[in-house]
């Protein structure tokens, strides 16, 4: 197998363990069937439960050799995937790595498809699964297309992918030095003008367990999305205010105009009205200029480049057998 043949599979794992073991099996078969091999390695991001205590290496054809990557405290999925990719670029020097999570919801049978479209695509952009159909509850879903809607409007780009996509090694290399990638890794993709391509897929069902994301936890991965894109938001709130300032100056004016030249006084709440409108607009500017500053100090401040430091988060990393 040639080095641009070779293929990696890149899972994080928050305590998941039985989970993943129920779904190597399937990928493992996936791959198998297609003639395809690939060396495996979990992310294990600070887990509370010790995969050596817990996590039986299922018997695999396809997936071998098998590594845990340890990470020295839990960083969250987005920094763990950031850790994981930097590692794998380090060390294994794959041709392409598949990013994907644990818990079965990002399919195994979508793997051969997104790698079919790498081939078609001459191996040099990224290929996302774009989410066509979710299989969460209606409530997440609810929540969700609000997400997607205030995404859109602070940003102007569209939240269409998740983490499951496929990296050839050249993107990989201009991945790895992206430092809002310590963020969100789709949305630093996206934000870097790196080049990629969507494949449109069906989100599958949790193989097990309950999700170790709670509602906390989703808030902060889509703030931290919405962080990537500080400055496109930065320059669309100083838009909106000076809309806003626009439309208050016109009103106010509209409003002298019609006390000095009107015979009939104005209501007695005409007063509280211009008031209001002054001090909403004097809120807004605050806030918007507040935040500008404050990302355009973020802006200056030292960042995290996942190449220069990821590996200071990485604990150990340790092959595991399977069972023969």
């Amino acid at each position: 197998m040639t080095t641009e043949e070779r293929l990696c599979v890149l899972i994080p794992i928050f305590n998941d363990w039985k989970v993943v073991e129920l779904l190597l099996p399937h990928l493992d078969r996936v791959l198998n069937d297609r003639h395809l091999t690939a060396e495996l390695v979990l992310v294990d991001d600070g887990s509370t439960v010790s995969p050596d205590d817990t996590f039986v290496c299922p018997p695999l054809a396809a997936l071998a050799p098998v590594g845990v990557l340890a990470l020295r405290r839990n960083l969250g999925h987005q920094r763990a995937i950031a850790v994981g990719l930097t590692y794998v670029y380090q060390h294994l020097s794959p041709g392409a790595v598949v990013v994907m999570d644990g818990d079965g919801e990002d399919d195994p049978e979508d793997v051969p498809r997104l790698l079919e479209k790498l081939a078609v695509e001459g191996r040099r952009k990224i290929v996302f699964a774009e989410r066509k159909r979710r299989s969460e509850p209606l409530l997440f879903r609810l929540f969700y297309r609000v997400y997607r809607w205030l995404h859109f409007l602070l940003t102007g780009v569209r939240v269409r992918v998740g983490n499951f996509s496929v990296i050839p090694a050249q993107a990989l290399a201009r991945v790895v030095v992206i430092s809002e990638m310590w963020n969100h890794y789709a949305a630093a993709v996206y934000n870097a003008r790196i080049d990629y391509v969507t494949v449109p897929t069906a989100r599958a069902r949790r193989l097990g367990g309950s999700s170790q994301m709670n509602f906390l936890s989703l808030v902060v991965h889509g703030l931290s999305a919405l962080s990537v894109y500080g400055h496109i938001i930065g320059v669309r709130l100083l838009v909106l205010t000076g809309t806003l300032m626009g439309l208050t100056v016109v009103s106010l004016l509209a409003l002298l105009a019609l006390e000095l030249g009107s015979v009939t006084p104005l209501p007695s709440w005409t007063p509280y009205v211009a008031a209001l409108l002054v001090s909403l607009l004097f809120q807004a500017v605050t806030a918007c200029v507040v935040f500008v500053f404050i990302m355009l100090a973020s802006r200056q401040g030292a960042s995290v480049i996942p190449l220069r430091d990821c590996g200071h988060f990485v604990h150990r990393f340790t092959r595991v057998t399977p069972p023969s």
